[in-house]
């Protein structure tokens, strides 16, 4: 069985142009060389990237060459794909330092010692182009009409359109010509939305140099109700372990609908099939055992294994043996933002554990909230320094918990 094969039986892929040859290609036992583009929008790639990064984990495994291709050039405009608004511009000294902590994520799952994989930056031939030649050179051969019936551009027509995002198609395109010509790279994947960006490149290839590209494209991370898996009350579950503790990374994985572990299972850890189709069909309280092992896999690939052993005792301790682990999350306040004495309401969103105080009340008047064991009852409860001298053990609901104590 081809890696192509295990991709499909895995659920990663999604389309595929010209799939019959693409079979072909795979088959053909020679390595292939592709590639996946990352803008660098963010100080760090979060969980909706790691699909990605899984793709390119099992080709290299498979014998196949990833090129990782750090947009520094592309991120100057930003990517109207999937986007209701337009994207933040950033700045270039930004987006250098964004790409830069993105090869680290890069670095612990792929291996580029003897070019096993290649890392790239667009910014090395876009940022140069002249951009009279560029227009002559490459727009001449794009349709107007064409791009405009691409579904990245539908979604920002009615709330209007820049013309800096409307040059995106073009550059992304440019992008896999340059691969394909300068570094041999014959394949080009990515996201669902990134399907008419792949389909200008390949056709960009063809007119220019009379040849085949290929692309593929992977179903994004989404639950069994097809909503976008990794948001949580902080925002994105992130790869880096300062802007997600590896400790919330596990919980996250560990508290995943039934419905939905089958898939994680298959898309995020290296778990062969046959073992996934067993934990899956684990029924009732036993489903949480196939929950533990996702997250403690997943969080194994992104944080190490010392990590997620951490985490997974950390949980066990919580619902097991009782609270005791160095290993919860610990929020340290301020003497100054404490004072005279910092009202539960006012504590509970300083930890992250309510958007507001109306939604801490509500979580207090709704049981939802103990403290040391014991449910809070009164929401205008106050904690002094002194109260918060030992850190105070809050859980919200049944399954977050946070330690709260005083920043000596």
């Amino acid at each position: 069985m081809s890696v192509y094969d295990t991709l499909i039986e895995r659920g990663y892929i999604e389309q595929s142009t010209n799939e019959e040859e693409i079979r072909k290609r795979f088959e053909s036992g020679e390595p292939i060389k592709f590639y996946i583009g990352f803008d660098p929008t963010a100080d760090s790639l979060h969980i909706g990237h790691f699909i990605q990064i899984m793709v390119m984990a099992h080709m290299q495994k498979a014998g196949h060459i990833p090129v990782a291709l750090i947009g520094g050039g592309t991120t100057m405009i930003g990517d109207p794909s999937g986007r209701s608004d337009l994207r933040q511009v950033l700045d270039k000294e930004e987006i250098i330092e964004n790409g830069k902590k993105f090869k680290e994520i890069f670095e612990r799952f792929l291996t580029f010692e003897d070019d096993k994989a290649i890392m790239v930056n667009n910014a090395d031939w876009i940022l140069d182009l002249n951009y009279i030649n560029f227009l002559r050179d490459i727009g001449s051969l794009f349709s107007v009409n064409k791009m405009l019936t691409a579904e990245c551009y539908k979604n920002r027509m009615e709330k209007g359109l820049t013309f800096l995002e409307f040059n995106y198609m073009l550059l992304q395109a440019y992008d896999f010509y340059k691969l394909f010509k300068d570094y041999g790279v014959e394949m080009e994947f990515g996201g669902n939305d990134q399907w008419s960006n792949i389909l200008a490149g390949i056709d960009l290839i063809r007119r220019k140099e009379q040849e085949e590209a290929f692309g593929l494209t992977f179903s994004l991370l989404t639950t069994s109700e097809g909503i976008k898996m990794g948001k949580t009350a902080k925002g994105a579950l992130w790869l880096d372990k300062n802007k997600t503790s590896p400790y919330d990374f596990y919980q996250y994985w560990r508290n995943v609908d039934d419905a939905d572990v089958k898939k994680c299972l298959s898309l995020l850890t290296f778990i062969p099939m046959e073992e996934v189709e067993e934990l899956a069909s684990l029924e009732g309280s036993k489903i949480n055992e196939a929950k533990k092992r996702l997250a403690y896999e997943v969080t194994k690939l992104v944080h190490g294994e010392e990590e997620a052993v951490k985490a997974q005792q950390a949980a066990e301790a919580l619902f097991g043996k009782g609270p005791e682990s160095d290993d919860i999350p610990t929020v340290l306040l301020e003497k100054e933002t404490v004072g005279d004495g910092i009202g539960l309401l006012t504590m509970l969103v300083a930890a992250d554990l309510a958007k507001s105080n109306k939604e801490a009340r509500t979580l207090v008047t709704q049981n939802g909230i103990s403290i040391n064991g014991e449910k809070a009852t009164d929401p205008r409860q106050l904690f002094t320094i002194e109260d918060l001298q030992e850190p105070i053990l809050v859980k919200k609901g049944k399954k977050v918990f946070k330690k709260i104590g005083i920043n000596e």
